[in-house]
């Protein structure tokens, strides 16, 4: 089961002590990172002028490398002939990170009446399952898709009880907060997978 927000604490704590912070993440490095230091002070960027054209995304033009693609069976915990639910390779730092993807190599809005719907139930479901574990507070879904053209939707399950890690900086947090240990992690998907084999299996 996912540690409890104490347990969370403490490997913060071990980490960086009781008044430490955390690093900061790569995020302050990215090009999209919308604030800088200006004087001292935390700024909004002065935004650039536009495109010519929006920048392909991996996987988008023809002949270009998809990854999920390439490797259609990495990180897979659940599947069937059309989705699969992936993780990443390793544990990162709030307690359950899960992509919900087509087989398929297509875009969110290429999906027609009968898979967007099948999209609707499949990620009720996840939902469901991810939030029945201990110590969650919330699971957050998002879908933004300007990396890879690959239909991929995070379901991002925050801890509870933890205040500031709330909202939609909750997955700020994720690359700041130690990993929890592999076993409990991997004990996390095994419980999501096999809850997502009985749904299915009781919706036939």
């Amino acid at each position: 089961m996912p540690q409890s927000p104490e347990e969370i604490y403490a490997r913060i704590v071990e980490a960086v002590g009781a008044d430490g912070r955390l690093p900061m993440p790569p995020v302050g490095e990215w090009d999209s990172f919308p604030w800088e230091v200006v004087d001292g002070a935390l700024q909004p960027k002065v935004l650039r002028p536009p495109l010519e054209a929006e920048p392909p995304r991996a996987g988008e033009e023809p002949g270009s490398t998809c990854w999920r693609c390439e490797n259609p069976d990495a990180g897979v915990i659940w599947a069937n002939d059309r989705w699969l639910v992936s993780a990443p390779a390793a544990p990162r730092g709030l307690p359950l990170i899960l992509f919900l993807m087509t087989r398929e190599h297509m875009d969110f809005t290429d999906m027609d009446d009968e898979l967007a719907a099948e999209y609707g139930v499949l990620s009720a479901r996840l939902c469901r399952v991810m939030s029945a574990l201990p110590h969650i507070g919330r699971v957050h879904v998002g879908r933004w898709g300007d990396g890879s053209f690959h239909l991929h939707v995070w379901f991002i399950a925050r801890p509870a009880r933890l205040p500031g890690i709330v909202g939609s900086m909750a997955v700020e947090w994720d690359e700041m907060l130690p990993a929890p240990p592999m076993p409990v992690w991997r004990g996390d998907l095994d419980t999501v997978a096999a809850s997502l084999r009985r749904a299915a299996d009781a919706a036939t």
